[in-house]
Protein backbone atom coordinates (compact mmCIF):
# COMPACT_ATOMS: atom_id res chain seq x y z
CA UNK A 1 0.00 0.00 0.00
CA UNK A 2 2.87 2.37 0.81
CA UNK A 3 4.42 1.96 -2.66
CA UNK A 4 1.19 2.93 -4.41
CA UNK A 5 1.11 6.43 -2.87
CA UNK A 6 4.15 7.68 -4.87
CA UNK A 7 2.64 6.11 -7.98
CA UNK A 8 -0.62 8.01 -7.47
CA UNK A 9 1.30 11.21 -6.75
CA UNK A 10 3.28 10.74 -9.97
CA UNK A 11 0.11 10.08 -12.00
CA UNK A 12 -1.59 13.10 -10.46
CA UNK A 13 1.39 15.34 -11.31
CA UNK A 14 1.55 13.89 -14.84
CA UNK A 15 -2.12 14.56 -15.55
CA UNK A 16 -1.95 18.02 -14.01
CA UNK A 17 0.95 18.81 -16.34
CA UNK A 18 -0.97 17.53 -19.37
CA UNK A 19 -4.04 19.58 -18.48
CA UNK A 20 -1.99 22.74 -17.94
CA UNK A 21 -0.20 22.20 -21.27
CA UNK A 22 -3.58 21.84 -22.97
CA UNK A 23 -4.76 25.15 -21.53
CA UNK A 24 -1.51 26.90 -22.39
CA UNK A 25 -1.65 25.77 -26.03
CA UNK A 26 -5.30 26.75 -26.37
CA UNK A 27 -4.68 30.37 -25.37
CA UNK A 28 -5.94 33.08 -27.76
CA UNK A 29 -3.97 34.20 -30.81
CA UNK A 30 -0.38 35.29 -30.12
CA UNK A 31 0.43 38.98 -30.20
CA UNK A 32 3.52 41.09 -30.65
CA UNK A 33 4.90 42.95 -27.64
CA UNK A 34 3.11 46.10 -28.81
CA UNK A 35 -0.25 44.28 -28.81
CA UNK A 36 -0.75 43.92 -32.57
CA UNK A 37 -1.96 40.58 -33.90
CA UNK A 38 0.39 38.26 -35.71
CA UNK A 39 -0.46 36.92 -39.18
CA UNK A 40 -2.09 33.48 -39.26
CA UNK A 41 0.11 30.48 -38.65
CA UNK A 42 0.18 26.91 -37.35
CA UNK A 43 -0.45 26.05 -33.72
CA UNK A 44 2.61 25.71 -31.54
CA UNK A 45 3.79 23.14 -29.04
CA UNK A 46 5.14 24.20 -25.66
CA UNK A 47 8.90 24.87 -25.50
CA UNK A 48 9.77 23.77 -29.07
CA UNK A 49 6.95 25.77 -30.66
CA UNK A 50 7.03 25.23 -34.47
CA UNK A 51 10.57 23.86 -34.77
CA UNK A 52 9.27 20.32 -35.21
CA UNK A 53 7.49 21.36 -38.43
CA UNK A 54 10.66 22.36 -40.29
CA UNK A 55 11.91 18.81 -40.88
CA UNK A 56 14.89 17.83 -43.07
CA UNK A 57 14.09 20.34 -45.84
CA UNK A 58 12.92 23.55 -44.14
CA UNK A 59 12.33 25.43 -47.40
CA UNK A 60 9.87 22.78 -48.57
CA UNK A 61 8.17 22.62 -45.19
CA UNK A 62 7.73 26.40 -45.21
CA UNK A 63 6.39 26.22 -48.77
CA UNK A 64 3.79 23.66 -47.73
CA UNK A 65 2.82 25.78 -44.73
CA UNK A 66 2.50 28.85 -46.99
CA UNK A 67 0.01 26.97 -49.18
CA UNK A 68 -2.13 26.41 -46.11
CA UNK A 69 -1.73 29.72 -44.22
CA UNK A 70 -0.98 32.21 -47.00
CA UNK A 71 2.07 34.02 -48.30
CA UNK A 72 2.54 35.94 -45.03
CA UNK A 73 2.42 33.73 -41.95
CA UNK A 74 3.82 33.65 -38.45
CA UNK A 75 5.65 30.80 -36.80
CA UNK A 76 7.59 30.57 -33.57
CA UNK A 77 11.16 29.29 -33.75
CA UNK A 78 11.93 28.42 -30.18
CA UNK A 79 10.61 31.41 -28.27
CA UNK A 80 11.07 33.89 -31.13
CA UNK A 81 8.02 34.99 -33.12
CA UNK A 82 8.99 34.93 -36.81
CA UNK A 83 7.12 36.23 -39.84
CA UNK A 84 7.64 34.19 -43.01
CA UNK A 85 7.06 35.93 -46.35
CA UNK A 86 6.87 33.65 -49.39
CA UNK A 87 5.57 35.79 -52.24
CA UNK A 88 7.61 38.28 -54.29
CA UNK A 89 5.00 41.02 -53.91
CA UNK A 90 4.91 40.75 -50.12
CA UNK A 91 8.71 40.53 -49.96
CA UNK A 92 8.96 43.72 -52.00
CA UNK A 93 6.58 45.42 -49.57
CA UNK A 94 8.72 44.29 -46.61
CA UNK A 95 12.13 44.96 -48.16
CA UNK A 96 11.51 48.20 -50.03
CA UNK A 97 8.58 50.01 -48.46
CA UNK A 98 9.06 49.12 -44.79
CA UNK A 99 12.78 48.28 -44.80
CA UNK A 100 13.72 50.50 -41.84
CA UNK A 101 11.15 48.82 -39.60
CA UNK A 102 12.57 45.35 -40.30
CA UNK A 103 16.25 46.31 -40.54
CA UNK A 104 17.11 46.09 -36.86
CA UNK A 105 18.17 42.93 -35.08
CA UNK A 106 16.53 41.54 -31.96
CA UNK A 107 18.14 42.57 -28.68
CA UNK A 108 19.86 39.48 -27.33
CA UNK A 109 21.46 39.29 -23.92
CA UNK A 110 24.43 37.21 -25.05
CA UNK A 111 25.19 39.81 -27.73
CA UNK A 112 25.84 42.34 -24.94
CA UNK A 113 28.64 40.11 -23.65
CA UNK A 114 30.03 38.96 -27.00
CA UNK A 115 30.15 42.36 -28.70
CA UNK A 116 30.75 44.67 -25.71
CA UNK A 117 27.27 46.08 -25.44
CA UNK A 118 26.14 45.54 -29.06
CA UNK A 119 28.99 47.67 -30.41
CA UNK A 120 30.02 45.24 -33.17
CA UNK A 121 28.76 45.38 -36.73
CA UNK A 122 26.82 42.13 -36.45
CA UNK A 123 24.76 42.84 -33.31
CA UNK A 124 24.46 46.63 -33.38
CA UNK A 125 20.90 47.92 -33.80
CA UNK A 126 20.15 49.70 -37.05
CA UNK A 127 20.81 53.41 -36.81
CA UNK A 128 23.49 56.04 -37.27
CA UNK A 129 26.08 54.06 -35.26
CA UNK A 130 25.56 50.92 -37.38
CA UNK A 131 25.76 52.93 -40.63
CA UNK A 132 29.02 54.56 -39.47
CA UNK A 133 30.59 51.22 -38.51
CA UNK A 134 29.50 49.67 -41.80
CA UNK A 135 30.97 52.57 -43.78
CA UNK A 136 34.23 52.34 -41.83
CA UNK A 137 34.47 48.57 -42.45
CA UNK A 138 33.76 49.02 -46.14
CA UNK A 139 36.31 51.80 -46.61
CA UNK A 140 39.08 50.67 -44.25
CA UNK A 141 38.86 46.86 -44.11
CA UNK A 142 37.14 45.66 -47.26
CA UNK A 143 38.49 48.05 -49.90
CA UNK A 144 40.33 46.34 -52.76
CA UNK A 145 43.70 47.78 -51.70
CA UNK A 146 43.31 46.43 -48.12
CA UNK A 147 42.15 43.04 -49.35
CA UNK A 148 45.21 42.79 -51.62
CA UNK A 149 47.47 44.01 -48.81
CA UNK A 150 46.42 41.17 -46.49
CA UNK A 151 46.41 38.42 -49.15
CA UNK A 152 49.73 36.91 -47.96
CA UNK A 153 48.52 36.78 -44.35
CA UNK A 154 45.21 35.16 -45.35
CA UNK A 155 47.02 32.60 -47.50
CA UNK A 156 49.47 31.76 -44.68
CA UNK A 157 46.61 31.36 -42.17
CA UNK A 158 44.64 29.09 -44.52
CA UNK A 159 47.73 26.94 -45.10
CA UNK A 160 48.32 26.74 -41.33
CA UNK A 161 44.70 25.67 -40.79
CA UNK A 162 44.98 23.03 -43.52
CA UNK A 163 48.21 21.70 -41.93
CA UNK A 164 46.52 21.43 -38.53
CA UNK A 165 43.56 19.58 -40.05
CA UNK A 166 45.92 17.16 -41.82
CA UNK A 167 47.83 16.51 -38.56
CA UNK A 168 44.59 15.77 -36.73
CA UNK A 169 43.38 13.44 -39.50
CA UNK A 170 46.70 11.56 -39.60
CA UNK A 171 46.88 11.22 -35.80
CA UNK A 172 50.07 13.28 -35.43
CA UNK A 173 48.46 15.92 -33.22
CA UNK A 174 50.49 16.42 -30.01
CA UNK A 175 48.68 14.88 -27.05
CA UNK A 176 50.04 17.14 -24.30
CA UNK A 177 48.71 20.64 -24.86
CA UNK A 178 47.93 22.90 -27.77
Amino acid sequence: MASSIPTYAFLLAFFATLISLFFITSLPKQKFKNGKNLPPGPKTLPIIDNLYMLGQLPHRSLSNLAKKYGSIMSIRLGNVPTIVVSSPEAAKLFLETHDVVFASRPKLQFADYVSYGNKGLVFAPYGSYWRTVRKWCTLQLLSSSKVELFERIRRREVESLADQINRVRSGKWPSGGS
